[in-house]
C-alpha cells in the first residue's frame, strides 16, 4: 500500500503541476495572440453592465482565469477607469467565461495530449515569429492541460477503493455544506478554480464521487477562486476592495441559492446527462456552466443593490486616480478656441497636481519601502501618460481651427507644458525602479546620503508645486521663484555629488549605493529642469 500511496501522490501532484502550467501557458499564449488589448476591451465595453458581462466573458476565455480578469478589473476600478457597477458586470461575465476550461476538459483529448504538446513545442522552438510562438505556447498549454489531467486521473483512480475517502464522499452527499467548504478550501490552496474543477471532473469520471457530492464541491470551487482578487485588492483603493468583495458576495449568494434547490439542480444535471449522452467530465462542465449562467441571470437585476451593499460593508472615502480627463469637452472646440484652450489648461493643471502627488509618493517609498506608495506612484504615472495622450489629441483638434496669434502662442505653450509634466512622471518612475533595485539588492545608504536625498526631494517637490501654481494663476512672481529654486536644485545636485565622492573615497558607502544615490539626484535635477520649463512658459506670456 505504501508504494501505491507514493505513486498516487507523485502522479496526483505531478499531474496538478503540469495542469496548472498548461492553463498558464494556454492563457499566456491566447493573450499574446489576441494582442495586449485586454485592458482596452474592459475599458471600452463597460458602458453598461450587460456589455460588462460580455467583456468579462471574452477576457476570461482569453486569459483562462476568472481570477485574472477580476484582478484586471480591480486594477481598472483602482485607476478610476471603471465604476463599481461596471465592475460587477465584468465579474459576473468572468464567472461564465471561466467555465470554458471545464468544457475543454469535457472533450477528453487525453490520449492525444503528447502529440499536441509536441506540436506546441515545435512551433515554440523552430519559429522566430512572435505570433507563431504565441500560438505554439497556447497549443503546448492545451496539451499540457490534458496530460496533467491524465496523470491526476491515474493517480486518483485508487481513491475509490479507499474506505476513508469513500466515507468522505458519503458525508458530502449527506451534508452538502461540507462539500462547499472542501471545494472552497482546496481552491484557496491551489489558487485556481479551473484546476480544482478539473480534479473534481477526474474524480467523478473515476467513480470516486457521485453527482450529489460533486455539485456542492463545484459551488465551493467558485467561492474559493475569489481569494486571488481579495489578495490583489489589499493595499488598493476602497473602490478596488469593494470590487473584489463583490466577487465573494456574488459567488456566496449563488452557492446559497443553489444549495437550497440542490435536489432540483441535481435532477436537472442528471436529465442533461441522459438526454445529451454526456461523459462524466462534460456532465460537470454543464453543471458548472449552468450554475454560473443562472447565477448571473438571477443577480444581474440587482447590480445596483450589490454595489450599495458592498459600499455599506466597506465604508470609507474612496481615493482613486482618475485616468480619464475631466475638462476636455469637444463641444468647446466648436464654440470657441479660447474656451477650449482654457479647458485644456484646466486639465493640464490637474495633470500637474498628479505629478506632485507621484513625486510625494515616490519620496515616501524611498524612506518607508512600503509597497502601497510605489503602487500609487506607478498608478499616477499611468494616469499622466493617459492624460498626456488625451490632452495632446485635444490640442491637436483645437489647432485644426483658426487661431489668433495670442491663441497660437498659448497653444504652443500648453503643448510644451504637457510634455514637461509627462517627463516628470518618467523621472519619478526611474527613481522607483532605483528604489526597487536598492531594496532587492539590500543596498545600504548612509544616514548622510538619506538626509541629502530628503532635502533634495523636498526642494524638488516644492519647485514643481510652485511651477504648477504659477501656471494656474499665470503668476510671474511665482514663476521667477521657480527659476531661483531650480538654480538651488542644480547647486544642491553638484554639492551632493561631490559629498558622495568623498564618502566613496573614505569607504563609507559601496559602489552600488553610489550608483543609486547619484542616479536619484540626477533624476531630481532633471525634474527641476522640467519645472523651470513650465515656469518659463508663464514668463513668456
Amino acid at each position: 500500500m505504501e508504494i501505491d500511496l507514493q505513486t498516487l501522490l507523485f502522479e496526483f501532484f505531478g499531474g496538478l503541476g503540469i495542469f496548472l502550467l498548461g492553463i498558464k501557458y494556454m492563457g499566456d499564449g491566447l493573450q499574446k495572440t489576441a494582442g495586449e488589448r485586454l485592458r482596452d476591451i474592459l475599458d471600452k465595453t463597460t458602458s453598461n453592465p450587460f456589455l460588462g458581462v460580455l467583456a468579462g466573458m471574452v477576457v476570461t476565455i482569453l486569459i483562462q482565469s476568472s481570477s485574472g480578469t477580476t484582478v484586471l478589473t480591480v486594477g481598472l476600478v483602482n485607476a478610476g477607469f471603471m465604476t463599481l457597477r461596471q465592475a460587477i458586470g465584468v465579474i459576473m461575465g468572468a464567472n461564465i467565461g471561466t467555465t470554458i476550461t471545464a468544457f475543454i476538459i469535457g472533450i477528453d483529448l487525453g490520449e492525444y495530449a503528447l502529440p499536441i504538446i509536441a506540436v506546441g513545442c515545435f512551433l515554440i522552438f523552430f519559429f522566430n515569429n512572435q505570433k507563431v510562438t504565441a500560438i505554439g505556447q497556447a497549443i503546448f498549454g492545451f496539451g499540457a492541460l490534458f496530460f496533467g489531467l491524465e496523470l491526476m486521473s491515474s493517480g486518483m483512480s485508487p481513491l475509490r477503493e479507499l474506505e476513508s475517502f469513500h466515507q468522505l464522499t458519503v458525508d458530502m452527499s449527506a451534508n452538502p455544506v461540507l462539500g462547499v467548504v472542501i471545494g472552497t478550501l482546496f481552491t484557496v490552496i491551489v489558487q485556481s478554480s479551473s484546476a480544482t474543477i478539473g480534479i473534481l471532473q477526474g474524480l467523478f469520471s473515476e467513480g470516486a464521487v457521485d453527482l450529489q457530492a460533486a455539485i456542492p464541491v463545484l459551488f465551493g470551487d467558485n467561492i474559493g477562486t475569489t481569494i486571488t482578487a481579495i489578495l490583489a485588492s489589499l493595499g488598493a483603493s476602497v473602490a478596488a476592495k469593494r470590487a473584489a468583495f463583490t466577487h465573494v458576495i456574488f459567488n456566496m449568494v449563488g452557492a446559497t441559492i443553489f444549495l437550497i434547490f440542490l435536489g432540483f439542480f441535481t435532477k436537472y444535471v442528471t436529465f442533461l446527462q441522459e438526454q445529451l449522452n454526456l461523459n462524466p467530465e462534460m456532465t460537470l462542465a454543464f453543471a458548472h456552466g449552468s450554475f454560473n449562467i443562472a447565477n448571473t441571470i438571477i443577480q444581474f437585476p440587482f447590480i445596483a443593490g450589490l454595489a450599495w451593499l458592498v459600499t455599506k460593508i466597506i465604508p470609507g472615502e474612496d481615493v482613486t486616480i482618475e485616468y480619464k480627463p475631466q475638462h476636455l469637452d469637444p463641444i468647446f472646440i466648436q464654440q470657441s478656441s479660447t474656451l477650449a484652450l482654457e479647458q485644456a489648461k484646466a486639465e493640464i493643471i490637474r495633470m500637474g497636481e498628479y505629478a506632485c502627488m507621484g513625486l510625494e509618493e515616490t519620496n515616501q517609498y524611498l524612506f518607508t519601502h512600503q509597497q502601497k506608495h510605489s503602487e500609487m506612484a506607478i498608478q499616477v504615472e499611468g494616469a499622466l501618460n493617459n492624460l498626456d495622450r488625451k490632452i495632446t489629441d485635444y490640442l491637436v483638434e483645437i489647432s485644426a481651427g483658426s487661431l489668433s496669434e495670442i491663441e497660437s502662442a498659448k497653444h504652443t505653450a500648453l503643448m510644451d507644458t504637457v510634455r514637461d509634466i509627462e517627463r516628470i512622471g518618467d523621472h519619478f518612475e526611474n527613481i522607483i525602479e532605483l528604489i526597487d533595485y536598492k531594496i532587492s539588492n539590500k543596498v545600504y545608504l548612509t544616514d548622510q546620503a538619506k538626509e541629502d536625498l530628503n532635502n533634495m526631494f523636498d526642494l524638488t517637490i516644492l519647485t514643481v508645486k510652485q511651477a504648477i501654481k504659477a501656471l494656474d494663476q499665470t503668476n510671474r512672481e511665482e514663476a521667477l521663484a521657480v527659476t531661483q529654486k531650480e538654480d538651488e536644485i542644480d547647486k544642491m545636485e553638484r554639492k551632493y555629488r561631490k559629498k558622495h565622492i568623498i564618502r566613496m573615497n573614505e569607504g563609507l558607502c559601496t559602489g552600488s549605493a553610489g550608483i543609486v544615490f547619484v542616479d536619484i539626484i540626477s533624476n531630481l535635477e532633471r525634474i527641476g529642469d522640467h519645472a523651470v520649463n513650465i515656469a518659463e512658459e508663464v514668463l513668456g506670456d
